[in-house]
């Protein structure tokens, strides 16, 4: 995996980053909806402390986040019982 260089800004700082180059498309994706989620709190709340803002955004991903691990173990429950009515259809289809 090859290294580069990147410069990000988040909110109204820049950050310096040595990343794997097959990340940075992800990594540039993920900056921009952090800034646009900063953008519209600012603007439909008048939230100004970017400590406040940011706090707010990582509170509303990682629920996000929790919400995508729920339903992804929801659909591995799902997956493991129609996997045993196909064996059991399977079976019921020797006889």
């Amino acid at each position: 995996m090859s290294k580069i260089d990147i410069t990000l800004k988040l909110g109204q700082r820049t950050y310096p980053l040595t990343i794997n180059r097959e990340e940075e498309e992800q990594i540039r994706k993920a900056a921009k909806a952090i800034n646009q989620s900063v953008k519209e709190l600012q603007d439909n709340y008048g939230i100004k402390d970017t400590a406040d803002l940011f706090a707010m955004v990582a509170l509303d991903f990682a629920t996000r986040f929790m919400d995508n691990i729920q339903n992804t173990t929801e659909d591995d429950e799902l997956i493991d019982k129609i996997r045993s009515f196909e064996k059991t259809l399977e079976e019921y289809a020797r006889e």
